[in-house]
């Protein structure tokens, strides 16, 4: 039995996990951390902070939080042996190496996104890649969203360049030579992907990656309607992660 605890616990995407983990028959949600009171507990207890849970009640954290408390939360996962699935975004190089030594202690999974839809784009996207002389990304947030580009939108980019790279391609050149408007031609990612950040009341998280070569186009469109559609994902990661020091980007490898 996976003895969970999510931190982040009183924000609306930890009020979603919360909510949908709790009923899944091999998970016990034994604790919402967060230095908010929850608006609902599915039947698990508050807590502030992880200082107040012990590993003999916690197995697993889920984190939806922020970038300034993981290195916290990690040196806490670390030091008690706790697996650790993380889907926060926004990290800078430090934070990431927080992660990266909890991984030599325990088990850690860090994802841009826990929906399989958008993995499963990512994956249609890289194959795509190496036969289309041109692509760019729009992703589309709600406007509560702190950070831009997301960390799905950097993810594609990343894996589209990888494949282009094996299929022997150059990096993409943006051709604009004038911006009336500074940013208008959006964000360029490393792989040379432009990046495209919109940000909306009303959204969930959407994304699309558009490929364009000679005569036609391709469109591959990922839409999360509800954050339920990040519970799937983040049970996946659950299951696959324990106590074993191991540090996985992404939850492509849990994917049969």
């Amino acid at each position: 039995m996976i003895r969970l605890a999510i931190n982040g616990g009183a924000g609306r995407m930890g009020q979603a996990m919360a909510e949908g983990l709790s009923q899944l028959n091999d998970i016990s949600l034994v604790a919402l951390v967060d230095s908010n009171q929850p608006r609902e507990l599915f039947g698990a207890r508050w807590a502030r902070s992880v200082d107040e849970l012990s590993d003999t009640e916690i197995s697993h954290v889920v984190d939806f939080s922020l970038p300034d408390a993981i290195p916290a939360l990690s040196l806490w996962c670390a030091s008690n042996k706790v697996a650790l699935v993380t889907g926060t975004t926004g990290l800078n190089d430090e934070q990431t190496a927080q992660l990266e030594k909890a991984a030599t202690v325990t088990g850690v999974v860090q994802a841009s996104n826990f929906s399989l839809g958008a993995v499963l784009s990512e994956k249609f996207a890289a194959l795509a890649a190496p036969y289309f002389p041109r692509v760019e990304i729009i992703e589309l947030h709600h406007d509560q969203k702190l950070d831009a580009p997301s960390g799905t939108s950097l993810t594609t980019a990343r894996a589209i360049g990888a494949a282009r790279e094996a299929a022997g391609l150059e990096k993409m050149v943006d051709m604009t030579e004038r911006q009336t408007v500074a940013g208008a031609r959006g964000a360029q990612s490393e792989a040379g992907v432009q990046i495209h950040s919109i940000r909306l009341p009303g959204l969930v998280a959407h994304q699309e990656i558009i490929f364009g070569g000679p005569g036609e186009g391709l469109t591959i469109r990922h839409d999360s309607f509800d954050r339920t559609s990040f519970i799937q994902g983040v049970a996946l990661a659950l299951r696959a992660i324990g106590s074993q020091p191991q540090f996985v980007r992404g939850i492509d490898s849990f994917l049969s």
